[in-house]
């Protein structure tokens, strides 16, 4: 096992409720909260705020492949941020078929980047939440 590598956003014990509620913009405020309960549910373990704008659930420890380095992150998470909702979603490519039925979004190395919610498919994105949550049990 190599060296754990220490990063800057680590878990934190912030409220993870009083971060989404000082979200200024109502839409991404209830988007925010409803992506944080099919992320509870899917996961079955409760929230932490990672850093001061990351929620993530669950713990592990990811090896890169080309360095060796290993880091500790969540296993699925998201974080509200000015431009749009950012899902944290490892293996994003498993998901190929769902995401080309989602509707409007965009995604970059694992992970998934939605403006507002109601510019998807909100039963399309529960599938891919809960298939992400399986795969990381």
């Amino acid at each position: 096992m190599g060296k754990l590598a220490e990063i800057k956003t680590k878990e934190d014990s912030a409220s993870v409720t009083d971060f989404l509620n000082a979200i200024p913009d109502e839409t991404k405020r209830q988007d925010s909260f409803r992506v944080l309960k099919m992320m509870q549910k899917a996961m079955q373990e409760e929230p932490k705020m990672w850093g001061t704008s990351m929620i993530g659930f669950g713990n592990k420890i990811y090896k890169s492949p080309t360095s060796g380095r290993e880091v500790a992150w969540f296993k699925m998470g998201f974080s509200p941020r000015k431009a749009n909702l950012s899902l944290h979603l490892i293996n994003l490519k498993q998901h190929a078929a769902d995401l080309e039925k989602l509707g409007k979004h965009k995604t970059g190395e694992g992970c998934l980047y939605i403006n507002k919610l109601s510019d998807v498919d909100l039963n399309i994105l529960e599938e891919i939440i809960n298939k992400t949550a399986k795969n990381e049990q």
